[in-house]
């Protein structure tokens, strides 16, 4: 939807004395869309036991194992970020045999430890999954496909959204019966592009290996808006 603003000139009376220019306003939005080429994925560890020392143990190993064998499939370490470590004590809570709550009894401890991954080989995504929960992963399993370097289609999209913002102003122009001038200030809205799942049955691909997890990754649509003003010649 256009949002536009068509303003005339003003009496050489105005506060600073001067005539002002008319202009007129108009938004523009630009999409770009690109496949992704990395994959950010959440894994976890869950542990139980009586102690929190024995669930730390347990869980310790368990993490050290998946470690190990990311990084023996060429996961570089900068590519592997604890995200979360959490000890919680765990209970029960019985009731009485006329169904009233009694005192809740501590039953044992549980430590969580999350790993956040990043895979830019997306062809490993699937067999990671499958690796990872066969190591003692049990928690996570969250994806968000992404863009290293996504520069190049947020120029796309940029382009698009002034081209979309040029051909509005042209229209609204031409329906007010004024010539339009040249352009006096462009805007983006501030908050940096950000990559929107776009997902297509087309895209699909189970991975070659059968028991890995079969991973559509879509594309990434990289959205701008910008605002531009336009100087109106009379």
């Amino acid at each position: 939807m256009a949002v536009f603003a068509l303003t005339t000139a003003v009496p050489a009376a105005a506060q600073d004395g001067r005539e002002r220019p008319a202009v007129i306003t108009v938004s523009g939005e630009g999409e770009a869309s690109v496949a992704p080429d990395m994959a950010i994925v959440t894994l976890g560890v869950v542990r139980q036991a009586k102690t929190a020392r024995e669930a730390l143990d347990d869980n310790n190993k368990a993490m050290a194992e998946v470690l190990k064998q990311l990084k023996a499939n060429g996961i570089a370490d900068r590519d592997l970020q604890t995200s979360g470590f959490g000890i919680a004590p765990q209970y029960n809570y019985p009731t009485d045999k006329n169904g009233q709550p009694m005192p809740p009894e501590l039953v044992g401890y549980q430590v969580t430890n999350t790993l956040t991954v990043r895979l830019r080989d997306m062809e490993k995504l699937g067999a990671l999954l499958d690796t990872s929960v066969s190591l003692g992963i049990n928690q996570g399993g969250d994806i968000r496909f992404t863009n290293d370097k996504p520069e190049a289609t947020v120029t796309e999209a940029r382009k698009a959204a002034v081209a979309s913002a040029l051909a509005k102003a042209k229209t609204l122009s031409e329906a007010a019966g004024v010539k339009l001038g040249p352009i006096v200030r462009i805007t983006e809205t501030p908050d940096r592009p950000q990559p929107v799942p776009v997902y297509r049955a087309a895209v699909a691909k189970e991975m070659s290996d059968g028991g890995a997890v079969p991973i559509a990754g879509g594309e990434n649509s990289y959205n701008v808006n910008v605002i531009v003003t336009f100087r109106l010649e009379q």
